[in-house]
């Protein structure tokens, strides 16, 4: 059976697939995450797609995940905090207001013809954020949490607290959408004449 390699060092979607029983190993991508692209989705395909196909030049007997996560608010893409200043403001304005996570996912395999196939998919998830004081969200952001994180938050942390709903997949907002993932696999291992 091949195997399934996930080109990304993320702890989150480590535990993402670790919890769904998936089975997998890790070889991150060495990739520059420069692009010329400005939309988000479009962002998130293009980097999760050049992570698989790096780490698949190198392993091309496996069946190789790429992902890539960004938070956007009305367009604008805010990336990890350089600084606790930074992440304050991120999350002053990503409070009483609803921001969008996408996560772009491609997969990357050789069917049973020994032709390389490419799958990709980009979901989307609407995060509402509910009142916060400057306080609250200086206290949040001295924990340390934001600090590796898009956004400046991580929704299956503290910050779970000021989340006032989300529509669409919650795992997407933590670094995988595990169902997706999931599926795509088994109907990848059906290409290739593998059965799970």
């Amino acid at each position: 059976m091949k195997k399934l390699i996930l080109a990304s060092a993320s702890p989150r979607r480590h535990d993402l697939l670790e919890r769904a029983k998936i089975n997998f190993e890790v070889i991150p991508s060495q990739i520059s995450e420069d692009t010329t692209q400005t939309a988000p989705e479009k962002i998130v395909a293009e980097l999760s797609r050049r992570k698989a196909q790096d780490v698949f030049l190198h392993h091309p007997s496996d069946i190789v995940l790429g992902a890539d996560t960004i938070v956007a608010l009305k367009g604008e893409i805010f990336g990890k905090p350089s600084n606790e200043e930074e992440a304050l403001e991120m999350l002053q304005r990503l409070r009483e207001n609803t921001h969008q996570v996408y996560t772009g996912c491609a997969f990357i395999y050789a069917n049973r013809e020994g032709l390389v196939q490419v799958v990709t998919h980009v979901e989307r998830t609407d995060v509402h954020i509910g009142t916060a004081t400057d306080e609250e969200l200086r206290a949040y952001i001295a924990g340390g949490e934001p600090m590796d994180k898009a956004g400046g938050y991580g929704i299956q942390g503290e910050f779970s607290a000021y989340v006032r709903k989300i529509n669409g997949d919650y795992f997407n907002v933590v670094g995988l959408p595990v169902y997706y993932v999931s599926h795509q696999l088994k109907k990848i291992r059906a290409d290739i004449g593998e059965q799970e």
